[in-house]
């Protein structure tokens, strides 16, 4: 069985002073950084996805912005994979899946950003691909976020996806858990 690592949309618009900052983001991409270093040690695949938005009225990840960019945290060397995606899901319209399979990857580690979009989206395709999926919970990051007039925590949107993720989808775990 070959593993990847996924790190999905950890870009700079997502941080402090960007166009759509999460909840925890700096520490998920440390955390990010801690399985990215594991997997280059190992000299195991790593891709990552960057988000480039095409959305009529969209205010971040805007082409050719700094905001757009990969974060230093996890920038990638030059012999990993970039793979560019306008959509949630990273497999839609994308490489990803070609490049998985050439690679003959049948597990996939996977984190990033934001946990009830991209990396929803992108797990449960993954699955649905029929990779089999563990996701570094404490690699992710979300925001607050409403419905119905109710505020949601980004805490409560963590655990509520992840929790959902968990079993069927993905198995869940921390970066420690991971890396033992």
């Amino acid at each position: 069985m070959s593993n990847a690592l996924i790190i999905i949309d950890i870009q700079n618009d997502y941080f402090e002073n960007g166009a759509n900052p999460l909840k925890g983001s700096y520490e998920a991409s440390l955390n990010a950084a801690k399985v990215l270093e594991h997997f280059r040690e190992n000299h195991w695949p790593v891709i990552h996805i960057r988000h480039i938005s095409k959305r009529p009225g969209s205010t971040f990840f805007l082409p050719d912005t700094v905001g757009s960019e990969i974060h230093k945290h996890v920038f990638p060397l030059k012999d990993e994979k970039v793979v560019i995606k306008h959509y949630p899901n990273s497999f839609r319209d994308t490489e990803l899946l070609k490049l998985l399979q050439e690679r003959n990857v049948t597990n996939l580690t996977v984190c990033g950003m934001m946990t009830q979009m991209c990396v929803d989206a992108t797990v449960r395709a993954a699955k649905d691909f029929g990779f089999e999926v563990t996701l570094i919970a404490d690699a992710c990051a979300t925001k607050d976020l409403t419905i119905q007039n109710k505020s949601i925590t980004a805490e409560n949107v963590q655990n509520s996806f992840l929790a959902a993720l968990n079993y069927f989808y993905a198995k869940v775990v921390s970066t420690n858990e991971y890396l033992s």
